[in-house]
């Protein structure tokens, strides 16, 4: 496949504009250096983010590339990578990730298959990888003292006296990272137990950090639905006809479960009143992407609603998580939830069998429930 000169330079410029951008959001991540509004931000603060930068584009190449080489592999048509970059603003991790454009028509399920599997399984090599690599180099407990020097007056007690209302100060954002069962495996088995990150302070650990984001990036693109890795996957090991069920029924679950964090903010009361319209064309807005008939479709949101609202009233402690409304409402307007048939459908290998029941245990060990808390610290009570 030719590449002209000029194709060339805009996937390099990209790729370099997302290395500057994702170092600079490593920089106010990992040490809390932020270009916008640290005072004397210096060439070593920016380095410093290259500790997050590099391995976690590292990890996103080994994917988009293991996508692109299967393609080239198969005769298939397809650019180089698209890195995509954003804004290192606030809380910001500097891009939305990576893609490739298929460029002709993929003909046969085994071909749709392998281009699909090889992104999330050389991507989910690498990471282990840099997870191993970060957990097996601990630096111990002390060294969170440096990007918290108020916390040593508590000694390595600080978790029972900083992660309180009544030591932060108000309008602090608290962030707290989730775990998955690869991480709580990593914790249990390679980590020195006394050295272990407190999740409110995982970020300062660039290896782990980068690691750990790139897993909920393997886990959302393995999500069994449409055409996301996931969805290729699923469809070459059970065919057209039960991958839309199954898909169907995954993106339904996953919008429930991301919807109760939307009626955690408004609860029982409504209040305001106007969250629960917009909230219902949000749902009839992300169903359509099972093609169903209009009536069906609100049919559908109205139910979903109504169990929720119901649970959330009868379990006010049941909680859900909002941060991937985002990426429930990419799936069903634009991605969508069935997967389109293959001219031929011949079955797979034994081998591709193995590999993708392989690709959907990585799903689930990566997948993390909730992956990023923020609360936002409010004033105590007079």
């Amino acid at each position: 496949m030719e590449l002209s000169f000029k194709k060339i330079l805009l996937h390099l410029g990209l790729f370099i504009i997302t290395f500057i951008t994702t170092t600079l959001a490593g920089a106010e991540w990992v040490n809390s250096k932020s270009i916008f509004y640290s005072d004397g931000f210096s060439w070593n603060d920016f380095a410093g983010g290259m500790y997050y930068s590099v391995p976690f584009l590292l990890i996103l190449s080994a994917h988009e590339f293991g996508h692109y080489f299967t393609a080239i592999h198969n005769k298939v048509r397809t650019t180089l990578p698209y890195y995509i970059p954003l804004p290192p603003l606030a809380l910001m991790l500097g891009t939305l990730g990576a893609l490739i454009r298929i460029k002709s028509f993929i003909q046969t399920k085994q071909k749709n298959f392998d281009i699909g599997i090889a992104g999330p399984l050389a991507g989910f090599f690498v990471s282990i990888i840099i997870i191993w690599y970060g957990f097996a180099t601990l630096p111990p407990p002390e060294y969170i003292f440096q990007f918290h020097p108020d916390y040593k007056q508590f000694g390595l007690s600080y978790p029972d006296f900083v992660y309180t209302s009544q030591y932060l100060q108000n309008g602090t954002v608290d962030i707290v990272m989730g775990k998955n069962l690869l991480y709580l495996f990593f914790e249990k088995f390679v980590g020195d137990p006394s050295r272990i990150p407190n999740p409110h302070e995982l970020m300062h650990y660039p290896f782990l950090f980068a690691g750990f984001i790139s897993l909920v990036f393997t886990s959302i693109n393995l999500i069994p639905v449409g055409q996301l890795d996931g969805g290729h996957v699923l469809y070459g090991l059970i065919g057209y006809k039960k991958h839309r069920i199954v898909a169907s029924v995954v993106y339904l679950l996953f919008l429930f479960y991301s919807g109760l964090g939307y009626i955690q903010f408004f609860g029982p009361t409504a209040d305001p009143l106007w969250m629960i319209p917009l909230y219902l064309v949000f749902l009839y807005s992300c169903i359509q992407g099972l093609k169903l008939p209009p009536k069906d479709t609100a049919m559908y949101a109205m139910l979903v609603f109504t169990v929720q609202f119901l649970m959330f009233y009868i379990s006010p402690s049941l909680h859900g998580y909002s941060g991937w409304l985002l990426f429930v409402f990419i799936i069903g307007r634009f991605i969508g939830i069935p997967h389109p048939p293959s001219p031929i459908e011949a079955p797979l290998t034994k081998g591709r069998v193995i590999l993708g029941w392989i690709a959907l245990i990585i799903f689930v060990i990566c997948f993390t429930p909730t992956p990023i808390i923020m609360n936002v610290i409010a004033p105590l009570e007079p």
